[in-house]
């Protein structure tokens, strides 16, 4: 059986990307210099899955940012205002990315979202009415050929035309139908291109199948692809897709001429039965994503190698769910964990190997080979982490657990009555930027070379700072800085029972942004006060009111691998128990405001709505409740979410019951605004009125007309003002300007 990997992580066994790509930005390496970073990735992973022995290898599945952005810039939809800065090419496409600042001018960066139910970010593309949509670039031929020297022959990863459309933001009296036939044309002149080059296939990623489509939706696809298949000029085309089944038009797509078909056996819960029931073309091969491309749990070659024969299907890949980009690069990494623990996972490198396994064992009497045996006996001795008190809690929890008293607007006066806050108040999302002394002081205490007297003393002068900053910047609520988190799930992770953490399992979440997400081995449960010292501190060190930081129990389960032992409703509620304590000891510490992140809350709502109340917002937004149901009425619980769709789920969001909420807008130029007042939202609210993703900063007039438009649609005593995020990845010069502007012009809206 041939395999197949729909994409491989970009980011170099050892985040080579990242750190050629801000030297770059930095000055300290030109363009050729990043260019050739690049290429010594691209190379090192094309030759690791030739040599694992992967059948399809994908070409153009890098990116030095995002492969949306990437097709933005291959096809010329590039707004004007970046070509006016007279960039060379990279400067302006990262521009696009991060926004620029300079002598040539002063641009925001384009929107940034969540690629699906990921912690991937992908750059929305702009389409408006002078956008002339033409086939300018070439990275697909180009990466296709500079493998080809390599001696791999790559099936070339294409975003699809549908998905690209559907994703992207028209921005004057254009619509898709009116675009749709040109950017047709243009895929149809790559894929000759690519032909005449020798590709054999053309892959072409349509995830937004997995979505509810309309019949419209299904015409268009239909009538793309119908101009597409007909122009294949000698290449085969393979429509892949992921996340989820493609229940709303599966008999189309299989209808349609395309040679191959990429289907996600993992998350698309009807894909089998779609499979079974409706038969797969015999002239067709089904890729079929079994291998899960975004958890690190070794693969049960029981299940797989039962949901393979039981397809009877002829022809028949075996694949990823979906792009590898989504775990960690290799275990080789892995120096200090226990063989004990690592013999369970597969990171990006070992699925490879689960792929040519589970390859040669499909149509054997497999039960004998020695590769089955082995996997079915990991199966066999692994034991999770059991503690019958966590069980025993979360059975215990009742309705009434998840209800704050009095309601919101009760609580509402008694707050404002007792924190005597300006009209407008400022303040941060809560992390402030992470120097490299701060850096070095966590490495040399978790190495050793630092005691732990050290380690607290040297935060606690940072706190002491960060809260003198803060004042004579002028804010209202203050943090403390979170100097003592590497990030804000590994930290709590760190401090719960039930944990298993990586040394350099990095991923990446957006550009050169990575994240090391902890493993979810047993129950979990606090083992002791997380962040109390350190909120007690930054409080004894001014008369302004000090926020509680937490991470809460969405966001903490959907940044880290979970259990496949359990459901995600039963680990999301041990969590949530856990956070709890940490909330009431803040409380009873003096600490009467309290923010509870929920960055990630959309990550496992299912993308399609129909599935959402069954599968996810029945217990996720109570799971939130649980945490601060039983702090008093004085106590303002803050919440925090960015960069993802949340128009559509404002009433859950309300329901949430927190007293404030901030959240990601000024990417998004406030469009959420709308959905908020269309929906009597309640809660305090405080749309991002700066982007940190970009360092670029704002000035004064920029944040004054973000506020005057929020003014609009929002009352202004429930209006806060702060940034979009928090502020850990930006520079100190960049952060104190932000923040003085963003104190200016909320003192100016105030006059």
């Amino acid at each position: 059986m041939n395999t197949s990997v729909i994409g491989y992580p970009r980011i170099g066994k050892d985040r080579e990307l990242k750190f050629a790509s801000e030297k770059f930005f930095n000055g300290e390496l030109d363009e050729a210099g990043l260019l050739n970073a690049a290429k010594a990735i691209r190379k090192e992973d094309l030759l690791k899955q030739k040599e694992a022995g992967i059948t399809y290898i994908s070409s153009n599945d890098f990116s030095f940012y995002d492969n949306v952005l990437d097709t933005a810039f291959l096809f010329n939809v590039i707004p004007q205002r970046y070509k006016d800065l007279g960039l060379s090419e990279l400067e302006t496409y990262f521009a696009l990315a991060r926004g620029y600042q300079g002598e040539k001018g002063n641009v925001k960066a384009l929107a940034m979202k969540k690629w699906f139910n990921t912690n991937y970010h992908y750059l929305v593309p702009e389409i408006d009415d002078d956008t002339n949509i033409a086939l300018t670039g070439s990275k697909p031929l180009d990466e296709f050929i500079e493998a080809k020297e390599l001696g791999v022959d790559t099936k070339v990863a294409l975003v699809g035309p549908f998905t690209f459309l559907k994703l992207a933001k028209f921005t004057g009296s254009k619509k898709i139908s009116d675009v749709y036939s040109v950017l047709t044309a243009e895929y149809i002149k790559l894929v000759s291109l690519l032909a005449s080059s020798g590709a054999k296939i053309v892959e072409f990623d349509e995830p937004y199948l997995v979505r509810d489509l309309s019949s419209e939706d299904i015409d268009l696809f239909k009538e793309i692809y119908s101009l597409i298949l007909a122009n294949k000029n000698g290449a085969k085309i393979l429509l892949q897709t992921y996340f989820g089944d493609i229940r709303d038009i599966y008999n189309e797509v299989t209808d349609l001429d395309f040679d191959l078909i990429g289907l996600d056996f993992v998350e698309g819960r009807k894909t089998a039965e779609l499979v079974k029931t409706n038969g797969f073309p015999a002239d067709k091969i089904l890729v079929a994503g079994l291998v899960n491309g975004k958890n690190i749990w070794r693969n049960d070659y029981k299940k797989t190698l039962s949901v393979l024969n039981d397809l009877g299907v002829a022809n028949v890949v075996l694949g990823t769910s979906c792009s590898l980009l989504h775990v960690p690069y290799t275990l080789a990494n892995e120096t200090k964990l226990s063989d004990d623990y690592k013999k369970h996972f597969a990171f990006a490198e070992e699925k490879l190997t689960e792929l040519n396994e589970l390859a040669a064992l499909a149509g054997k009497d497999y039960e004998n080979e020695a590769s089955y045996k082995n996997n079915q006996s990991l199966f066999a001795g692994r034991v999770n982490s059991e503690d019958k008190d966590v069980q025993a809690k979360v059975a215990a929890i009742t309705d009434a657990d998840y209800v704050r008293l009095p309601v919101f607007e009760e609580r509402e006066k008694i707050q404002k009555s007792i924190l005597n806050l300006p009209l407008f108040p400022t303040t941060t999302i809560g992390s402030f930027p992470q120097t490299a002394d701060v850096r070095k002081n966590r490495q040399e205490f978790k190495k050793g070379l630092k005691s732990k007297e050290e380690y607290v003393e040297f935060n606690k002068q940072k706190i002491a700072e960060c809260i003198k900053l803060q004042e004579e910047i002028g804010l209202d609520v203050l943090v403390h800085g979170e100097f003592e988190r590497n990030d804000m799930v590994e930290y709590f992770g760190e401090n719960l029972n039930g944990y298993v953490f990586t040394e350099k399992a990095w991923v990446q979440s957006y550009g050169t942004r990575n994240v090391k997400p902890p493993i979810i081995w047993g129950d979990v449960s606090r083992k002791a006060p997380i962040t109390v010292e350190w909120s007690k501190f930054a409080k004894s060190c001014t008369d302004k009111p000090v926020k509680g930081m937490l991470t809460g129990p969405v966001t903490i389960l959907n940044w880290s691998f979970p259990r496949e032992d359990i459901s995600i409703k039963e680990s999301i509620l041990q969590i949530a128990l856990a956070i709890r304590d940490e909330v009431l000891d803040l409380e009873a510490n003096g600490i009467n405001i309290i923010q509870i992140d929920e960055a990630a809350l959309r990550e496992k709502l299912p993308l399609r709505k129909s599935d959402w109340n069954s599968e996810y917002l029945d217990f996720a937004i109570p799971a939130f409740r649980l945490v601060h149901s039983k702090v008093k009425p004085e106590t303002q619980i803050h919440t925090h979410m960015c960069y993802s769709e949340f128009t559509d789920i404002i009433p859950a969001i309300d329901a949430m019951d927190a007293d404030v909420i901030t959240f990601e807008a000024s990417r998004s130029d406030l469009q959420i605004l709308d959905s908020l007042k269309e929906n009597n939202f309640k809660t305090e609210v405080g749309p991002g009125v700066y982007d940190i993703h970009s360092p670029r900063v704002p000035s004064v007039e920029e944040i004054v007309n973000a506020l005057t438009k929020m003014r609009a649609k929002i009352e202004d005593k429930k209006l806060w003002v702060n940034p979009d995020c928090g502020l850990k990845t930006r520079g100190t010069e960049e952060t104190v300007k932000s923040l003085k502007n963003l104190v200016a012009a909320a003192k100016q809206i105030r006059g």
